[in-house]
């Protein structure tokens, strides 16, 4: 279809990598982002990519599932609709008890299958279903700020992306931006209809 379209309207087709698309257009539409490390959390894809060296690098990623499905999976466990996401950050700020869960972190790259089957543990066991949310969020995005610092440490860059539907999450915008200012650095999110 996009070939049919392209030839009738005599305009080129031009592949664009979906990650780096989401760089781009924090880039484009916040003045002041110019040179970020961007932290993309989308459903199948986390990763953490930065411009260097004369061309976009990733220096980390998901081993397994990205947020996005890590998310989406424990919300069906729930019964949530589709995108689980916010209503598990809404359930997530109800919850005052932190379950411990694996926290999987091997060089730069992540894991979140095993946290995930144990929350689904957590949920079979009778744990209140706000604290498990609150300890997902909690663990997964420590998870991720801790391997954007580590990249923004190898970069040297002072700013930081946030890129993917789960770059809306309120706990996750906070803990990077928190990150970034204790580092002297500034933390950017797109507007919400850009993150998706």
């Amino acid at each position: 279809a996009a070939r049919a379209l392209s030839l009738s309207l005599d305009k080129p087709i031009m592949g664009v990598n979906h990650c780096v698309a989401h760089l781009e257009i924090g880039r484009g539409t916040i003045d002041a982002c110019k040179d970020p490390v961007l932290l993309y959390t989308s459903g199948a894809n986390t990763q953490v990519i930065a411009f260097a060296e004369g061309r976009y690098r990733v220096f980390g990623e998901t081993l397994d599932i990205g947020i996005g499905n890590c998310l989406d999976k424990f919300g069906r466990t729930l019964g949530l609709d589709f995108p689980c996401g916010p209503k598990i950050e809404e359930l997530a700020r109800k919850g005052n008890q932190y379950l411990e869960l694996p926290y999987s972190i091997k060089g730069m790259d992540i894991a979140f299958s095993g946290l995930l089957t144990m929350a689904e543990q957590y949920y079979t066991k009778g744990e209140r279903i706000e604290d498990i949310c609150f300890s997902i969020q909690e663990t997964t995005f420590a998870a991720l700020t801790e391997v954007t610092e580590r990249a923004m440490a190898h970069t040297e860059k002072k700013q930081v992306l946030l890129g993917g539907g789960v770059a809306a999450n309120n706990r996750l915008q906070n803990m990077v931006e928190t990150m970034a200012r204790a580092r002297g650095a500034r933390s950017f999110v797109p507007s919400k209809d850009l993150c998706v």
